[in-house]
C-alpha cells in the first residue's frame, strides 16, 4: 500500500460520501422516500461514483481495458458494494430508529464503519494487479 494511493482513495471516497449524503438527503427530505430505501439508492450512487474515480485516478496506473473495467466494476460492486450496503443497511435502523438520529448524520457514521475494509478490498480484489 502506498500512502499516495491511500490518500487518493480517501479523496475519491470523500467525494463519494458527499454524493451519498446528498442523494440520501434529496430522497428523504425532498422526495419523501423512506430512509432505508433511500439509503440503498444513495449507496448505489456512491459505489458507481467511487468506482469511476478509483478506476481513472486512484488505480489509474493499473491500466484496464473497457472489458477489464467491466470485470473490475463487478468485483468492486461485489466487494466494496457489499460491505457498504451491508454496513449501511444494518446500521441505519439502529442509528435512526434506535438512537433517534436523523438519516444524514446516521449515514455518516455508517460510512465511517466501512472505510478501511473498502480500501483493502479495492486494492486486493477489484483493482488487483496481474
Amino acid at each position: 500500500m502506498t500512502i499516495r494511493r491511500f490518500v487518493r482513495f480517501n479523496v475519491a471516497g470523500f467525494a463519494g460520501i458527499l454524493v451519498q449524503l446528498a442523494t440520501l438527503w434529496l430522497l428523504t427530505s425532498r422526495a419523501g422516500i423512506h430512509y432505508q430505501a433511500a439509503t440503498l439508492l444513495a449507496v448505489a450512487a456512491a459505489i458507481l461514483h467511487n468506482f469511476v474515480w478509483h478506476w481513472r485516478w486512484t488505480w489509474a496506473d493499473r491500466a484496464l481495458t473497457r472489458r477489464g473495467a467491466a470485470h473490475a466494476f463487478g468485483l468492486f460492486a461485489l466487494t466494496n458494494g457489499a460491505v457498504s450496503l451491508g454496513v449501511n443497511l444494518m446500521a441505519m435502523p439502529l442509528l435512526v430508529a434506535g438512537a433517534g438520529l436523523p438519516p444524514v448524520p446516521a449515514d455518516l457514521l455508517a460510512i465511517a464503519g466501512a472505510g478501511l475494509a473498502n480500501f483493502y478490498l479495492a486494492d486486493a480484489v477489484a483493482f488487483r494487479q496481474g
